[in-house]
C-alpha cells in the first residue's frame, strides 16, 4: 500500500475523527442496550451486532491513522457511516432517546441526521491526497 503525502489540517482532523470513532467504540460498550434501542424490532442479535460496530469503529480509528490504511480506511468509514445511517432515521422518525439519555428532544434527532453526511465529507476530505499545488 502507498503512502502519500497530507497537511497539517488534514492530519489534525484525522486525529480528531479517530477519537470521535474511539468515543464511539466506548460508548458502544458503555451503552449496549441504548444502542440495541435504535435498531428496529425486526433486526436481530442487537447486543452483538452493537457489540461489533463498535469493534469496527475501534478498527477504523486506527486505520486511519496508520499512513499505509489512511484512503482505503477513509473508504470504508464514509461506506460504515451509509450503512448506520437507517438507524439514526429510525431514531428520529420513533423518537428513541440516544443511547444512555431517559428524553432526548425530537428535534435534536433530526438535526444529528444532517451531522451524518458532514462526516462522510469530513473522513473523505482528511483520509485523501490534497491536491498538488500548481504555483
Amino acid at each position: 500500500m502507498n503512502t502519500y503525502p497530507t497537511t497539517v489540517p488534514r492530519t489534525i482532523a484525522r486525529y480528531i475523527f479517530a477519537l470521535f470513532f474511539i468515543g464511539a467504540c466506548v460508548a458502544h460498550f458503555i451503552e449496549v442496550d441504548g444502542f440495541a434501542k435504535l435498531l428496529p424490532e425486526f433486526v436481530p442479535f442487537k447486543n452483538a451486532l452493537i457489540i461489533l460496530t463498535g469493534v469496527i469503529e475501534l478498527a477504523l480509528a486506527i486505520m486511519i491513522l496508520i499512513p499505509a490504511w489512511r484512503r482505503r480506511a477513509g473508504i470504508w468509514t464514509a461506506w460504515y457511516l451509509v450503512l448506520i445511517f437507517p438507524a439514526n432515521i429510525y431514531a428520529a422518525f420513533y423518537q428513541i432517546p440516544a443511547p444512555g439519555q431517559a428524553y432526548t428532544d425530537p428535534a435534536a434527532l433530526w438535526i444529528r441526521l444532517i451531522f451524518q453526511p458532514l462526516m462522510i465529507w469530513w473522513i473523505l476530505w482528511c483520509t485523501r491526497p490534497p491536491k498538488p499545488r500548481t504555483d
